[in-house]
């Protein structure tokens, strides 16, 4: 096996069976390159292609590989026309002796081969690095740009490959994409063994090549944090959106040891925001993505934890302690909770929809898909703030953008500044009174069928691209039973339980439940997930903050 170091630089590779003249050749180039550049030796054609295959997974990059002409198994030229599959930018060099030049000049035109020399090649000086030098010259010239460490290959059509892509862009994780149709997404795959028949594949970091990776294991494997570093805390946080990043931050900030639970991304619908434009402070508007990174590390300095890819599935009260429930079996328990769970955006429920979800069905704005819509028509279903602000963002480069509104106008939902620029914007066109009927298409969305609500009549239309934002439902499912909520999931808290004046009929307390307090003491909701909330970025950070001000009560009291 070829000698791999742990520092990560650019690599000049060698390879001869003789072990002699493999420790020479090494020898010499690291006296003259080893500064800048990681010398890997090997001694067969096997373990060179091995050693390719696992700098390709780390994201290292090869510059030069000097292979000998004479070794059994697999020659030199043999070699050398594998390697061209790895690192086709790889500049080359055969080893030979005086008698194999006519070899090493039908070479040049099997494997491209950029020079060859002849052994021995002493001195050096002379005769070995005078060409080593005019190759790496001329690499450096070329495009060997490092890629970011984490790498992703997919289809195009592929709602996995969708759905890690937006995950890993949504946790701020800089990753690269190839197709696993195109040349380097092939050569990736190779080098990781795989057939491409699961995708997609993630190689992280370090090298690992994931397939299919669940999100837990994903964010892992990136440098995610997922397990919390204690037991036990003064405040648990459950969800990543502005309401929990806003209990994050003024919870740490004003000493209370403080752990936030996001199951997928923090930012929440927000997050997904290409952009805000209403928010208090920023004139020029901000980027759903920028504001959350901003409050992420706010977050963060002030010493709140951050876990991430973890589902919550239970609470419940023992004694003085609240108790948060994992999916996998395990819990964290602390003095208090602020439930800032959010909504999710309702499934479209017209035939075709659930088969083409991450298939040119998206849910939210999907920003990792945008670019893919250039030149292309778009529909974009809802009529709220999200949708126009989904519109605006995408007509930058669509051909067309449309928007489907059920309702008569966009006035009942959507802000007057976003209905102004949507009827400024020349390719933006909206369709009121319309809903989808069904969704088309063989493996990804081809056309869909649209409804006219008044008089019932149909059109299709060809369509590759929808993006759908009709309305919330509030992720509150594994709440059932203990903590009290209305009719459509939202949680009650504060006046709406004591609509008739008196508390709950289970509440144990002498004094009335706190305005963000559910029926469980010490438990506190904020943001969307709340009944009667505003559905605002600003109001959902106003209510995490004042959450945590009656968390302190709280624990005085207690």
């Amino acid at each position: 096996m070829a000698q791999l170091a742990d520092t990560v630089r650019n690599v000049i590779l060698t390879v001869d069976d003789d072990p002699g003249v493999s420790r020479a050749i090494a020898r010499d180039l690291r006296r003259r390159y080893g500064a800048g550049y990681r010398i890997v030796r090997a001694e067969s054609g096997e373990s060179a292609l091995e050693a390719l295959h696992e700098l390709k997974l780390r994201g290292d990059l090869v510059a030069v590989i000097l292979a000998d002409y004479r070794m059994p198994r697999m020659n030199g030229i043999e070699f050398l026309e594998q390697a061209l599959g790895v690192y086709p930018g790889a500049r080359r060099v055969l080893l030979t002796a005086y008698a194999d030049t006519g070899a090493a000049i039908d070479a040049i035109n099997v494997v491209d081969l950029d020079h060859y020399l002849l052994k021995p090649w002493d001195p050096p000086e002379e005769k070995l690095y005078p060409v080593v030098d005019d190759l790496l010259t001329a690499w450096l010239a070329s495009d060997h740009r490092p890629v970011p460490a984490t790498k992703v290959v997919g289809h195009r059509w592929s709602a996995r490959s969708s759905q890690v892509r937006e995950f890993l862009a949504r946790n701020q994780v800089p990753y690269r994409w190839y197709s696993s149709d195109e040349p380097e997404g092939r050569r990736l795959l190779d080098a990781a063994g795989a057939d491409g028949q699961r995708l997609p594949l993630v190689i992280t970091p370090d090298g690992t090549p994931l397939i299919e990776p669940e999100a837990a294991d994903l964010a892992a494997q990136v440098g995610l944090a997922t397990t919390p570093a204690a037991d036990f805390y003064d405040l648990v946080v459950i969800g990543g959106g502005p309401a929990g990043l806003g209990a994050a931050v003024y919870g740490a900030s004003e000493g209370l040891r403080t752990v936030l639970v996001e199951r997928s991304a923090t930012g929440g619908q927000a997050g997904q925001s290409s952009r805000i434009e209403n928010y208090l402070g920023f004139p020029d508007g901000v980027s759903g993505a920028q504001l959350t990174e901003r409050a992420r590390r706010q977050a963060g300095r002030f010493g709140a934890e951050i876990l991430t890819a973890r589902e919550v599935t239970g609470l419940e009260a023992s004694g003085p302690a609240r108790v948060v429930r994992f999916s996998d079996g395990s819990s964290v328990a602390a003095h208090s909770v602020i439930l800032a769970t959010g909504v999710s955006y309702r499934q479209l429920r017209a035939p075709g929809c659930d088969d083409l979800t991450g298939c040119g069905v998206y849910y939210g704005s999907s920003l990792t898909e945008a670019s893919a819509c250039e030149g292309h028509d778009v529909y974009i279903v809802g009529g709220a703030n999200s949708a126009g602000q989904a519109a605006m963002y995408l007509s930058r480069g669509a051909k067309s953008v449309t928007l489907l509104v059920r309702g008569e106008s966009l006035t009942a939902s959507m802000s007057h500044y976003l209905i102004q620029q949507i009827e400024e914007a020349p390719n933006i066109t909206v369709r009121t009174r319309t809903v989808v009927e069904e969704a088309h298409g063989d493996g990804h969305l081809e056309r869909l069928t649209l409804r006219d609500v008044v008089d019932g009549t149909t059109e299709a239309v060809d369509a590759q691209w929808m993006f759908v934002f009709i309305g919330a439902a509030p992720l509150t499912d594994w709440l059932d039973g203990t903590v009290l909520r209305d009719e459509h999931g939202f949680i009650l808290a504060g006046p709406d339980l004591t609509a008739d004046g008196r508390p709950p009929a289970d509440w144990p307390l002498d004094r009335p439940p706190y305005h963000l307090e559910t029926n469980v003491p010490g438990v506190f909701v904020a943001g969307d997930a709340r009944a009667q909330s505003a559905k605002r970025v600003a109001s959902a950070v106003g209510e995490g903050a004042m959450a945590v001000m009656l968390v302190h009560r709280y624990l005085e009291q207690s």
